[in-house]
């Protein structure tokens, strides 16, 4: 007995021993960035717009998968199977999209304009000289994205809980801590390239543990037996209803109102290159979101009651995999796999929302009129930061729901606040600010009213009426007010001829 618990407590420390290894280099990043991200807010929030292409395709594209991907799609590829396909199909076709046409206007206005935030593009776009739009989207992206935040570190706390032993709550402090480190040191800068490293740990982790698993339980077809036994319709990717299918290709609609992706696109040194980052940023979107799915599918065979899963959460299926079937060091890498990707969007998503703070309530609106010292604004922007982990850190002790639908709550918010307005100001030369207004508060009402019906909110995901909604909103007030005088200026500077 006393043996085999010695190899208990050997096994548990080769796999957090792997995962302190991995924490170290984190660190060191940090450590690399902090003087290149303190002379200047522009550094500190957009990494001086010098960011490699790999740098920005690959972060870009884990900074928007989150603790959602690896815990959420997982979980609900075991419960529903082959239909959660559909989750990755909608926001990998839209970024794609996204990479390839309106990443280049965005990033060769913000150069113009001398942009690093959204509001800062909205402002310089619709002369917004009193700052009430700047305040209002502030205020928008400080909720949801503190809501958005919160759910990254509760995706840490069960994480810890399925793979260390750990209590959720201990989870959670040890996530916000580690995160806020390297944020506040390094800035975009740090997390950039820890974003590139992270998403290279979720690429193996997502590639190679299907594979193993499907391996070890006797082939794909052995796999696929016990699935169509346990219920004939699960790998059938069209066994859902029209209102279902909507609502997972709708995911994808909120990649355009998510400011932690789209700044990567203004970040990017060259924008010529964007092309280039949009089809390696969709293969690996592909890869990792067809991992996840089959995870969840070779999951239910290991595991084919959810009563066997720790606290019965079918968001603890992926640690409890990876320990069935690895060796305690690559199980440490698992844990790590999940770890980034729940630091590769909280750090994007904290940096979003101290910028809303600093740059736009602080130095554009509150201080418009004084030069202020760059190394104040980065000493303020850091304490903003802390204060943001703070502020989620007691969202998230609070938070009951499960990590995947925070998460889809927060990223409708964004997307139906933010989307439409961002594709009309883009494309629409008769887009003007109170139209603009207007959708951000039909999105965000529309969004918040409709997760609190729930009638509503099982008939259709939230995010789908109220894009709708803020479309609509935009376009009938910009119909009725008076567009930029600047606006063909404004779309020479987008690069339209």
């Amino acid at each position: 007995m006393e043996g085999e618990l010695t190899g208990q407590v050997g096994v548990q420390g080769a796999a957090v021993w792997a995962f302190v290894g991995y924490l170290l280099i984190l660190v060191v990043i940090g450590g690399y960035s902090v003087r290149f991200s303190s002379a200047g807010i522009g550094n500190f929030f957009v990494g001086g717009r010098r960011m490699n292409r790999l740098v920005v395709a690959l972060s870009a594209v884990v900074s928007g998968r989150s603790a959602w991907l690896l815990l959420g799609v997982t979980g609900m590829a075991y419960s529903t199977g082959a239909t959660a396909l559909w989750a990755v199909v909608g926001y990998t076709v839209v970024e794609f999209f996204l990479f390839f046409f309106l990443a280049g206007r965005l990033r060769r206005f913000s150069e113009a304009y001398d942009c690093i935030t959204l509001p800062d593009f909205f402002a310089a776009r619709f002369g917004d000289t009193d700052g009430r739009l700047r305040m209002l989207l502030a205020l928008v992206l400080l909720v949801f994205m503190t809501s958005y935040v919160s759910a990254q570190f509760v995706g840490g706390g069960k994480a810890m809980g399925a793979s260390f032993g750990l209590t959720p709550e201990a989870g959670i402090l040890l996530t916000a801590v580690i995160v806020l480190a390297y944020t506040t040191v390094g800035g975009f800068l740090a997390v950039s390239l820890t974003d590139t490293i992270q998403g290279l740990f979720m690429i193996v982790a997502l590639l190679v543990l299907p594979v193993l698993a499907i391996h070890g339980a006797g082939g794909w077809s052995e796999v696929a037996g016990e699935l169509r036994a346990y219920e004939a319709s699960f790998l059938d990717p069209v066994a859902l209803g029209f209102g279902a299918f909507l609502g997972m290709v709708g995911i994808g609609l909120g990649s355009p109102g998510n400011p932690h992706i789209l700044v990567r696109y203004i970040s990017i040194r060259d924008p010529a290159q964007l092309r280039w980052a949009a089809y390696v940023g969709t293969f690996w979107n592909v890869a990792m979101g067809a991992g996840a799915v089959f995870i969840g599918l070779a999951g239910r065979v290991y595991f084919p009651e959810v009563a066997v899963l720790p606290e019965a959460d079918t968001e603890n299926l992926y640690p409890s995999l990876a320990r069935e079937l690895l060796h305690p060091v690559f199980f440490g890498m698992i844990v790590a796999s999940i770890f980034a990707a729940i630091m590769s969007t909280a750090d994007s998503q904290l940096l979003v929302a101290a910028s809303s703070v600093v740059r736009d309530v602080y130095e554009k609106v509150m201080r418009r009129d004084d030069d202020l010292p760059q190394w104040r604004l980065v000493l303020l922007s850091r304490g903003v930061v802390v204060l943001l982990v703070v502020a989620a850190l007691a969202l998230g002790f609070l938070a009951e729901e499960l990590v995947f639908w925070l998460v889809l709550f927060a990223w409708a918010g964004l997307g139906a606040a933010l989307g439409p307005t961002v594709l009309l100001a883009l494309y629409w030369k008769g887009t003007t600010r109170a139209g603009v207004m207007a959708g951000v508060i039909t999105g965000t009402v529309t969004t918040i009213g409709w997760y609190f019906t729930p009638p509503l909110r099982e008939a259709m995901y939230e995010l789908i009426p109220a894009f709708l909604m803020g479309l609509v909103a935009t376009w009938l007030v910009s119909r009725w007010t008076r567009a930029p005088r600047e606006v063909e200026e404004h779309f020479r500077a987008m690069g339209e001829r």
